[in-house]
């Protein structure tokens, strides 16, 4: 059975989590790649980024959906949640566009396994740790070409 380390791709372009937006747009541009794991000063990992985290960032501000009831307003969004939205929107480092606590898989991990991650979190690319250390990433192609490897087996 296929696992995360027969798929995944061992050297991992990453980005630091104090590099600017604009470094970060032309990391993903220049290598075209869709996302890429955020490592802090100590090359821990602690986020990863993607090119959907910059598109959000160029949408318009919604402010947050409100019941007017007479002269009273009733915000249906937590401050705290539209204050995150805000900081994504206007941040000018890594570190304030990076989805935190990314999902990720060990190198034993099932490409099944993985699949089903990527489905139902909604995400493309999956770092691969081992001890706690960074060690390859899986995105959607690389569970296809290992697909289409072992179909061929």
């Amino acid at each position: 059975m296929l696992s995360a380390r027969d798929v995944m791709t061992r050297e991992v372009v990453t980005i630091d989590s104090e590099a600017s937006v604009q470094d970060l747009a032309k990391l993903l541009e220049g290598r075209r790649i869709s996302g890429v794991p955020v490592l802090d000063a100590r090359g821990v990992l602690v986020g990863v980024v993607t090119q959907s985290d910059l598109v959000q960032r160029s949408r318009d501000l919604e402010l947050p959906p409100a019941l007017n009831i007479l002269d009273l307003h009733l915000f249906l969004e937590t401050p705290s949640h539209f204050q995150k939205r805000l900081e994504k929107l206007l941040g000018n480092k890594v570190k304030d566009v990076m989805t935190v606590n990314p999902v990720t898989v060990a190198p034993d991990t099932p490409v099944k396994e993985i699949a089903r991650l990527m489905s139902e979190k909604g995400v493309h690319t999956l770092p691969v740790v081992e001890a706690g250390v960074l060690v390859g990433i899986v995105g959607k192609l690389d569970l296809i070409r290992g697909l289409a490897g072992s179909a061929g087996e």
